[in-house]
């Protein structure tokens, strides 16, 4: 049976398992040998990685022709308007392409954990916390949604990846699920 590592990816590690010294990785947390990120995070991002032992759930899990739901908290810079918003709905044009519309919403600021650094704070200029869902994965597709709207995000958290949460794991922390083979298809 197929397993899966839930991990709480930390900001500033890797979504690898080797790196240039100093840099953290993800060999600084997973001990388990034999699984492999199912996609990836960026080093300036925090939140979910799933890890597997099994190479087609791996596949099923990154792969964007299965268009697995990805769930963001995100918070940017400023107020968001209903214009910003609807053209996230839509689908932004980027440099490599137009996304597929996400799903999202501006919501109060989530129950997290602090980040280590901390934002940059501005006294003049106020953030906004979205939950935004895509179902791609483009290079730092959220990051440049956000700016091409005119709110850059200045911390970028995912939540879930289609039935898989970080709920009740703190950075760093990982816990370990078996999939049903029936389950693992999407």
């Amino acid at each position: 049976m197929p397993q899966l590592l839930l991990f709480n990816k930390p900001f500033g590690v890797l979504s690898q398992f080797t790196g240039d010294v100093p840099e953290a990785t993800l060999s600084h947390f997973i001990r388990t040998p034999g699984f492999y990120a199912a996609g990836r995070l960026d080093k300036d991002s925090e939140g979910l990685l799933l890890l597997t032992d099994d190479g087609q759930l791996q596949a099923q899990i990154a792969d964007p022709k299965y268009k697995q739901e990805k769930t963001y908290w995100v918070q940017v810079e400023g107020k968001v308007t209903n214009d910003a918003l609807t053209q996230l709905r839509r689908g932004v044009i980027l440099k490599d392409g137009k996304t597929l519309p996400a799903a999202v919403q501006v919501i109060d600021e989530p129950d997290l954990w602090p980040r280590n650094p901390p934002i940059r704070e501005r006294r003049n200029i106020p953030t906004t916390w979205l939950e935004l869902i895509i179902r791609e994965g483009k290079n730092r597709q959220v990051r440049r949604m956000t700016a091409a709207v005119g709110n850059p995000t200045l911390r970028l958290v995912r939540g879930a990846i289609g039935q898989w949460s970080v709920k009740d794991l703190l950075p760093g922390e990982s816990k370990l699920v078996s999939v049903p083979f029936a389950s693992a298809k999407f």
